[in-house]
């Protein structure tokens, strides 16, 4: 641990350790959290089997379910919201396998103990209230009262977990936000580090970019790394970009790096425009195909098939086998029932049904118009159902949503997908068995 000469004067007067009820700066005879964390390491032939999630703001399952199906199963899913409890509790009640073993605890996390789960959990997930940093929402960040990243923060210093992965929408990126971005990574890097409380985040910030840059023993630790992933890249039928923030604790030597895209635009493009092998694969006639820009087709012409990789999936791939909501046989699936009403505005038209779907809006004034609809080829436009919507988030058939049409969509829309939730654990998991031998 540095002095307060290596560590700079305000370093030392912000950097504090929670012990018990009192704060105390940080000096080199102090116990180190590095002391602490050496008597509860976990030895790395204890790593599996069992790599166990504490979730946190679980809302709708999205990345818990994606997470749980690449091997990281969660012992309690904590959400402060009853309806997103419920329709969980919904699935679980049913028996659905995917969410066997999964229990719910409906709390406001300010009031949860993280370390009454230490003996259960040894990684912490979970999306933190997004509205503070939605392009949608009021752009307010760290003077938003529903910026819950440091209860992300808290989570770790208490659990001392082997890895996180948080999840958020794409303004957390911003410009704007790229300062407190690069806090709320120094925070989760340096989870023991504490704040008096007249401290401005500002000044917590120079404090910790201090602590990062001194030298010595650094105590609970974690290698972060953060990423702007396009869901499309990963196989979900739909573009839509997310924020994913992964951490190993640093004794691991993790050295983890995000997976590759797999799939592409161009890859599309090529398929419909080039070689016709989308329209061939889904019979559609040709008649029926619609007429691409010539500038497409020049595009695709130049494209070397082979690099690059398998192509974006479509609405018309994540609707295959779902019948037409207006017919009898729609009673079979669960949240199929038709809603029309659906009317395009300048800029703001339905999906159409051989491109990635558009963002399924969950904003809190309702469904935008023109959004969550799908444009289809004789010039009707509906709105998804809401198996349907849950088909573009990578949900599977039978995970049931409770509530209104637009209640669902909203959660839905909200949640991460499903399936970029797997690619993304499996990779953790991979890793953390890849330690452990």
């Amino acid at each position: 641990m540095g002095s307060e000469k290596g560590v700079g004067n305000l370093a030392m007067s912000a950097i504090l350790k929670r012990d018990g009820a009192d704060e105390r700066v940080l000096t080199e005879s102090a116990k180190t959290p590095r002391d602490a964390l050496n008597e509860t390491e976990t030895p790395k032939r204890a790593l599996f089997p069992g790599a166990r999630s504490l979730e946190l703001f679980s809302g709708a399952g999205g990345l818990a379910l994606g997470l749980h199906q690449a091997g990281l199963s969660p012992v309690a899913l904590l959400e402060r919201d009853k309806d997103s409890r419920d329709a969980i509790n919904i699935n679980i009640a049913s028996g659905l396998k995917e969410v066997a073993g999964w229990k719910t605890v409906r709390t406001d996390l300010r009031l949860v103990g993280y370390a009454d789960y230490a003996s259960e959990a040894n990684f912490v997930t979970g999306g933190p209230p997004r509205q503070p940093f939605s392009l949608g929402g009021e752009h307010k960040a760290y003077e938003d009262s529903r910026d819950m990243f440091s209860e992300a923060v808290r989570a770790a210093r208490e659990l001392k977990p082997l890895g996180f992965i948080f999840e958020n929408v794409r303004g957390l990126t911003r410009q704007s936000f790229s300062s407190y971005f690069n806090y709320i990574t120094l925070q989760l890097s340096f989870p023991d580090i504490i704040k008096r409380s007249k401290m401005t985040w500002e000044d917590r910030l120079r404090a910790l970019e201090e602590y990062r840059a001194s030298k010595g023993d650094k105590g609970l630790e974690y290698d972060v790394v953060s990423k702007l992933v396009n869901a499309a890249d990963y196989g979900v039928p739909r573009t839509r970009h997310r924020v994913f923030i992964v951490g190993f604790r640093k004794d691991l030597n993790a050295l983890w790096s995000f997976p590759e895209p797999t799939r592409s635009r161009e890859a599309l493009l090529i398929a419909k425009n080039g070689d016709s092998s989308y329209w061939e694969e889904r019979r559609v006639a040709k008649k029926d195909r619609p007429e691409a820009p010539r500038a497409e087709e020049r595009r695709a012409r130049l494209f070397d098939k082979l690099i690059y990789g398998e192509r974006w999936r479509t609405v018309r791939d994540a609707l295959k086998g779902l019948p037409d909501p207006k017919s009898d046989s729609a009673k079979n699936f669960f949240n199929h029932e038709y809603r029309g009403g659906a009317r395009a505005y300048a800029g703001r038209g339905g999906s159409l049904l051989d491109a990635p779907s558009k963002t399924i809006k969950a904003g809190t004034n309702g469904v935008p118009g023109g959004e969550n609809a799908l444009a289809l080829g004789d010039g009707e436009i509906r709105y998804y159902t809401v198996r349907e919507s849950a088909r573009i988030q990578t949900f599977p058939d039978n995970y049931q949503f409770s509530g209104s049409w637009s209640e669902s969509v909203r959660r839905i829309g909200d949640a991460a997908p499903v399936k970029l939730a797997y690619v993304i654990g499996a990779s953790v998991i991979k890793r953390l068995k890849e330690i452990a031998r």
